[in-house]
């Protein structure tokens, strides 16, 4: 591919690895410059159909990025991660691959509820599941023409009680309460099939371009893993803490390193649990999330990050005061751009 020379060029990996290195400083608490540290990258983008070529897609992207993304990546404000990111059926992959009926509709994607009943949920057949398939022929694409300097951003694989609820909606919650044990089977199921998927692209893309979902705005140092904690929201501590909190923790321990979860409501209740995660490194607040900030900040481990989305209710500016710029990173545009 005529593009190669971009994709491996000693300039811009040289930079990207600049700025991993100062992301790692801080997560191991030595960021001491005066000002926010703060990603926000760019996402690269394919014409043809990704769930028909995806080699092709993947291609469409590298060509993007070497024609009119690279250079971003040489930014010294900011760290501008430049990605590729395949995420087909958007927060439903996982579901898709369980075997729910998952569909389009008005722009987003959805998914219809099983019609199994909790506690009978099989392991799927992951060498022979096509929507899986589908995302580890893109990954075999990228790490065969990819060069070294793009990320590689995986599918939605979230959480299994993000997953669970999906599938089952407010059953899977009342199961909990009702029949821990049944409820447990399913979550336990659904926690294998969202391991074996991590450790599948582990061994294809190389660990330094390998980024959980959102690579362009979350991204963290190389080998560290993410988990989508959304629906935490609708649990209390202590049933987070007895049924799900060392499933997130399994995910997590997928890495060398720990990793993240990401969170968008009220899920404060759960900072206690956050705090004792040995695996946990950081929370990504968007959101009725970012709302809590102070809450988080006093609230977790000293060697845990906030990745905050700045909005309405909690400005960068805010964020500033609260933090004094320890321990956060700033995330997406702001009207547009970011100003800090």
């Amino acid at each position: 591919m005529e593009q190669l020379s971009v994709l491996n060029d000693k300039k811009l990996i040289a930079k990207r690895d600049e700025w991993f290195a100062k992301l790692q400083d801080h997560y191991d608490g030595k960021y001491n410059e005066p000002k926010a540290f703060v990603i926000y990258g760019a996402l690269a983008r394919g014409i043809s159909d990704p769930y028909k070529e995806p080699e092709k897609w993947v291609d469409e992207c590298l060509e993007d990025i070497a024609k009119n993304k690279a250079e971003a990546g040489l930014n010294d404000d900011r760290f501008v991660p430049v990605c590729v990111e395949y995420g087909i059926y958007g927060v439903h992959y996982i579901d898709k691959i369980l075997g729910a009926n998952v569909y389009f509709q008005d722009g987003q994607w959805y998914n219809d509820y099983l019609d199994t009943p909790i506690g009978e949920l099989e392991d799927p057949d992951l060498d022979t599941n096509e929507t899986f398939q589908l995302s580890i022929r893109a990954a075999k694409r990228f790490a065969e023409v990819g060069g070294e300097f793009p990320l590689f951003g995986l599918p939605t694989i979230a959480s299994a009680l993000n997953i669970a609820v999906n599938l089952y909606g407010q059953e899977i919650l009342m199961e909990m309460l009702a029949d821990p044990e049944n409820a447990r089977k399913d979550l336990e199921t659904i926690n294998r099939t969202l391991v074996k998927i991590h450790k599948a692209f582990r061994e294809i893309i190389p660990e330094k371009q390998l980024q959980p979902v959102v690579s362009w705005e979350r991204t963290q140092p190389p080998a560290y893993g993410q988990i989508c904690g959304c629906t935490t929201q609708l649990v209390s501590g202590s049933l987070y803490e007895e049924m799900i909190l060392d499933l997130d923790e399994a995910v997590l321990n997928v890495y060398e390193n720990g990793g993240m979860i990401h969170l968008c409501g009220s899920h404060s209740q759960h900072i206690e649990n956050f705090r004792n995660m040995k695996s946990l490194r950081s929370v990504q607040l968007h959101d009725r999330a970012a709302e809590d900030i102070e809450l988080y900040f006093k609230g977790l481990r000293e060697d845990q990050l906030i990745y905050l989305v700045p909005c309405k209710g909690m400005p960068i500016e805010k964020a500033l005061e609260i933090t004094g710029g320890k321990r956060l990173v700033i995330t997406s545009p702001v009207n547009g751009e970011l100003k800090i």
